[in-house]
């Protein structure tokens, strides 16, 4: 695969140019993937940025099945105390109909 001749000096300083430039970005390249201290800095920003996200993630899961169990927790303790209300307002009724009754018999 051959390149055509350039045919006049300034295509050749052009065809030059681009070459330069070609080949300073090839390099600039080439250096930035040599550069392991700078990748693996890199690298470690990209994983504490995850680590983060996974983070708030697991936080705002939590969050949400607290909540769950505090209400699940309220709603038991409702249940639980309904019996011992009925039998306190059952109890207070019976008092009171005692009470009346006794009141009437004067």
């Amino acid at each position: 695969m051959t390149t055509p001749e350039p045919a006049t000096g300034r295509e050749l300083q052009d065809e030059i140019e681009q070459t330069r430039e070609r080949l300073g970005q090839t390099v600039e390249e080439l250096v930035a993937k040599a550069d392991v201290k700078a990748r693996a800095q890199a690298k470690a920003a990209e994983v504490k940025v995850k680590a983060q996200d996974k983070a708030a993630d697991v936080k705002s899961r939590a969050v949400g099945i607290s909540g769950n169990v505090r209400q699940s927790q309220t709603v038991q303790m409702v249940q639980r105390r309904w019996p011992l209300a009925a039998v306190v307002a059952g109890a207070v009724l019976i008092g009171a109909s005692i009470v009346v009754r006794r009141r009437q018999q004067r």
